[in-house]
């Protein structure tokens, strides 16, 4: 694990959580890792965003923290309680790294705890895409054990232009968690 690298669960906001998530996810939306976002919202927007966030049920928060900052989050969504037939599985969604916090190993271990806590949770199937321009993320997905099952040719209008989405699982029970982070 590198110097002054965490990742954790949020139950519940700090007092300056929102404020450095919001700028960590204005930073990555501007990049072109927005989670969505082509162009940051106005700050109320993304605030009450985050806020919504750790009111839902079926979603769960993950911060990745760069010597004490928050710079990246992921969250690990599970399906709604009247879904029984898909009750076995959960998606990582929304997984991001701040511009200037990469290249620290952050992507890599929000993946993981994200993970951990699926396998945890009982689940079996572990969800998620991206856009086909999210090439570090689909490598890292690829060396994580995710499996690329689909690609979707209209997954994201934008600038003007379609962009594909990659479609990608992996299979909790047959593989084994992924190993700890060194020291």
């Amino acid at each position: 694990m590198a110097t002054g690298t965490n990742v954790q669960m949020v139950e519940k906001f700090g007092e300056s959580d929102v404020e450095e998530l919001c700028e960590a996810a204005n930073l990555a939306i501007l990049d072109g890792g927005g989670f969505g976002w082509l162009e940051p919202p106005p700050r109320q927007t993304l605030e009450a965003y985050w806020r919504g966030v750790m009111l839902v049920p079926e979603r769960e928060l993950f911060v990745a923290r760069l010597n004490g900052i928050i710079c990246g989050s992921a969250q690990l969504v599970s399906p709604p309680r009247n879904n029984e037939a898909q009750k076995h599985s959960a998606s990582l969604m929304h997984s991001f790294i701040a511009p200037w916090a990469r290249g620290h190993g952050l992507a890599r271990q929000l993946t993981r705890e994200v993970e951990l806590r699926a396998r945890k949770r009982k689940f079996r199937i572990l969800n998620l895409d991206v856009r086909e321009t999210q090439t570090r993320a689909i490598k890292l997905y690829q060396e994580l054990g995710f499996d690329h099952w689909a690609t979707h040719p209209h997954y994201a209008f934008v600038q003007g232009k379609w962009t594909k989405g990659l479609f990608f699982f992996k299979n909790l029970l047959d593989t084994d968690p992924p190993p700890a982070e060194p020291e």
